[in-house]
């Protein structure tokens, strides 16, 4: 079992980085990247050099490439020298003038420096030419500008991306020498349940919490930098948004940190198990509501996070589809080839030939027209009841292909020798289905349960789109759409990371439940 266990994460680590090293070449290389602006308003108010910087900005967010301008070059440099005054430096304003002539430019120092700098350090040098009238007055946008580029190659992207995935908080993340306690220990929680893992130095407070919401035990402790979204989401972590609660501010009453053992309360929607280090200047205000530099907070808010929602609906379809699916595989199995066997084949093939998009549609009809329920998510006075439609088109599938599949094992077990040697014992139909088929037959549908349940942390596309359902479902596509190229990979590394432990779990499953199957090393299976 432990050398299975560690030749499938083996394996499905080189798997991972493999469709990572993929997708990255796809996404970064092979697609014009370009494609990013198609969207973005900014770029189509730039016009002439100023464009190309903004570009070459927005490359270097991306992660495309480094590229250092000749501007800031000289900034640093007469900063140095003459401090917060340089601006006012003759020989700063010359040599910043210098690049706005064409035809002499090299003759400049500064500018030799520059490029002799940059292209000791592999650096490509460009330069911009001013765009002028034929009059000689520049045009908007068109000041020259001399930048030092640098391309980043995909491996060293790849690198960068794996060695950044995990980071654990430590006591030394802040960098404030003012913070001279330093510390990871328990406290007593007097926002959660009991105590909890709180830290100074760490970037988050509260390292390790519990309450009394779902899941019950929280962590702000190990992190997975899944990367950041420069399109749809402007600039925030990808893991931040899946898991970032939704919908309206929820307020409670709740005391700041300097009001705990007072009277004192005050009516608020912050979520202080979030706080997190400020790096800035603390306010007179946060002086009296914080005993320290931990001032920066979240709210909680009414709603799920996109994946919660996701998860929720999920399970629930899951749970309601095992629930009616097999027991209905198992009756139309017994009763083969009469009308409840040819109804039950009858929605088996409707569910599996129509497509999905369509059935969606039709149930989502018949469930506003004629049960009232609400048709968009957002639109429900009763929360609960928009759940509904999501989970029952959810369920459709997975009740027709449990019916499918529960049907067809319960048939092929049926004409088994071990079924003939029970009639002949004298055992009752009920106790050969209950006790023998059924539980024989239900072992191939076990490997997939981890994968059904597993796969509600990424959502369902259609149907989330459909009901407008704010979850994970939409994030790939959207990105797709926006070519927010940080959330593809992000999503395939989530997706590809569910499936890959779907499969390990899947087999540790069927070895449970199958005893002919064993994951030891031993000849000829059993155990």
């Amino acid at each position: 079992m432990g050398k299975y266990l560690l030749k499938r994460i083996l394996f499905s680590v080189f798997s991972l980085i493999v469709v990572v090293m993929a997708v990255m070449f796809m996404v970064f290389t092979a697609i014009d990247r370009s494609v990013i602006f198609q969207t973005d308003d900014t770029w189509n108010k730039k016009a002439a050099n100023d464009r190309v910087i903004y570009e070459l900005n927005q490359y270097q967010k991306y992660g495309y490439l480094e590229y250092q301008d000749y501007n800031s070059f000289l900034k640093n440099k007469y900063e140095a020298l003459y401090g917060d005054s340089y601006a006012s430096n003759a020989e700063y304003t010359r040599d910043k003038a210098a690049i706005q002539k064409a035809n002499t430019y090299q003759n400049n120092a500064s500018v030799q420096e520059f490029i002799a700098l940059s292209q000791s350090n592999g650096k490509t040098v460009q330069y911009l030419e001013p765009v002028t009238y034929s009059n000689g007055k520049q045009k908007p946008g068109g000041a020259g500008y001399l930048v030092a580029i640098h391309e980043r190659p995909v491996y060293l992207r790849l690198l960068n991306y794996l060695g950044s995935f995990i980071s654990i908080e430590n006591t030394r993340m802040v960098k404030d020498p003012e913070l001279t306690s330093r510390y990871i220990r328990f406290e007593k929680d007097p926002y959660g349940a009991g105590f909890a893992l709180v830290g100074s130095g760490t970037y988050h407070k509260y390292l390790l919490y519990f309450d009394g919401e779902f899941p019950f035990i929280h962590q702000n402790f190990i992190h997975l930098n899944l990367g950041t979204s420069y399109t749809t989401y402007r600039g925030s972590e990808i893991t931040t948004v899946i898991n970032q609660a939704q919908g309206d501010l929820k307020k409670s009453k709740q005391q700041y940190p300097l009001m705990i053992g007072t009277d004192e309360y005050i009516e608020t929607a912050i979520d202080f198990h979030s706080l997190t280090y400020n790096s800035g200047i603390i306010s007179d205000v946060e002086k009296t509501q914080f005993p320290d530099k931990y001032t920066v907070f979240s709210y909680k808010r009414d709603a799920q996070s996109m994946i919660g929602l996701s998860f929720t609906i999920g399970v629930i379809s899951i749970i309601l589809s095992y629930l009616i699916g097999l027991p209905l595989g198992i009756f139309i199995a017994r009763k083969k080839d009469s009308i409840w066997d040819k109804i039950g084949e009858a929605y088996i093939v409707f569910i599996m030939a129509v497509p999905s998009l369509a059935y969606i549609f039709m149930f989502a009809a018949i469930g506003t027209l004629v049960f009232k329920l609400p048709y968009k998510f957002a639109n429900a006075e009763v929360k609960a009841l928009a759940y509904i439609l999501p989970i029952v088109s959810l369920s459709l599938t997975t009740i027709a292909g449990l019916m499918r599949w529960m049907r067809r094992y319960m048939i092929d077990q049926m004409n088994s020798d071990y079924v003939k040697f029970a009639r002949a014992e004298g055992l009752s139909e009920n106790e050969i289905f209950s006790t023998h088929i059924a539980r024989n037959a239900i072992i191939p549908l076990v490997h997939g349960i981890p994968a059904q349940v597993l796969g509600c942390l990424v959502g369902a596309i259609i149907t989330e789109r459909v009901y407008a359902v704010p979850g994970v479902g939409n994030l790939l596509t959207t990105a797709i759409n926006t070519h927010d190229n940080g959330v593809i990979v992000a999503t395939t590394v989530f997706y590809t990371s569910i499936s890959l432990i779907a499969v390990i779990l899947g087999d540790l499953f069927l070895a449970k439940a199958d005893p002919r199957i064993s994951l030891t090393s031993k000849k000829g299976g059993g155990r």
